[in-house]
This record gives C-alpha cells, structure tokens and sequence, in this order.
C-alpha cells in the first residue's frame, strides 16, 4: 500500500509541478550551464546503492591547484534560494517513480557513513529512504544528527499511509515557511563528525 501510495501522489505532483520543473531548468542551465541535475550514489533499501538525482545548486569553481571549492564557497545566493523552499529536491520524485526512494522516510545520507553507523543506526535503511521524513517535519536540518536517527528508527517501527500523509502535510508547511533550513554547511559537516560519522 505505501508503494501505491507513492506512485500516486508522485505522479500528481509530476504533473502539477512539470512547469516548475521545466523552468527550473532552464534558469539553471542559465545560471550554472550544464550539467542541471546534480547526481550522487547513497545508500537505500537495505544500504542498496542507487543513484539520487536533485537540481543543481552550486558552482564547478576550483581553486589554483585545480580541486574543488568547499561546498559552502560554491553554493550560489540562486542555490541558497533553492535550497530553502526545496525545490532542488523535486527531480527525486523521478527516484520514488523508479522505486529507489519512498515520498516519506530517512533522508539517505552518503555511503561513506554505512560502515560507521551502529546496528541501532542501520535500522534507518529497514524501508525506503524519503524525500521527507519525521524528522524534516521536526526541525529539518536544525536537528542534531543523533536526534534525527532516533525519530529516523521511530518512523521504521511506527509508519503508516495516514503517518505519511500528515507528514507531507506538515512537509508543505515547513518548506512554505522555510522553516529549520539550513545554509552553514560546514557547520553541519561539523556536526555529522560529532555523531560518530
């Protein structure tokens, strides 16, 4: 039931958000040239990797000796926009079409973090990672990682159609009122190596 659940929400929200979609890429295509979607290998069902798709949101900016920019150097004031009513997530929905991510569940984090995680936190990859989950709905990113796992491994043993649909619900109103979104990137970083990961 949650998987037709999935499908059918996703598949309005394809079509009522298409000309977002579509202008988005444009503007991005515009402002960072190509490519637009940002591509990235996290870990899923069972810590199964697959591929996850967002907008784009920084610059490919390098430094003399030709590496990278840290991440908080290249994320652009048009990045930071898109990151703060979540309209750089919008291209996972393609992600929940394939089956690879769920509308509401653990954010997936990176693959580097799997071997690092206790068995308590590994219970977070028993279903589907989400594009939201209990704990955007509490806080979003304001929340320290370790109180996230909690309300993460709270979700596994607690979900439901109607938990998911008060969630995206709730969802809605955060990203309208761009609550608990956050932009110190290196803070965050910071905050993840406290957690042990």
């Amino acid at each position: 039931m949650k998987r037709l659940f999935d499908l059918f929400f996703t598949l309005i929200a394809l079509i009522v958000l298409s000309p977002i979609m579509l202008s988005l890429v444009i503007l991005i295509r515009l402002c960072f040239g190509n490519p637009v979607f940002f591509r990235q290998i996290r870990p899923g069902l069972n810590g199964k990797p697959f591929t996850i798709y967002k907008f784009r949101t920084m610059l490919n900016a390098y430094d003399k000796n030709g590496h990278l920019l840290p991440d908080s150097e290249r994320l652009t004031e048009f990045g930071k926009l898109l990151r703060q009513v979540s309209l750089d997530e919008l291209p996972e929905l393609f992600n929940v079409l394939k089956g690879e991510m769920s509308l509401v569940g653990p954010r997936p984090l990176l693959m580097q973090y799997l071997t690092r995680y206790t068995p308590y936190q590994m219970r977070r990859h028993e279903i589907r990672p989400g594009i939201t989950g209990w704990a955007q709905i509490h806080g979003r990113n304001n929340t320290p990682f370790s109180k996230r796992f909690e309300m993460d491994i709270w979700y596994v043993d607690n979900h439901s159609l109607s938990l998911d649909f008060r969630i995206i619900i709730y969802t809605a109103s955060k990203v309208i009122k761009r609550e608990g979104v956050r932009t110190d990137l290196d803070q965050c970083f910071a905050e993840v190596n406290d957690c042990g990961l």
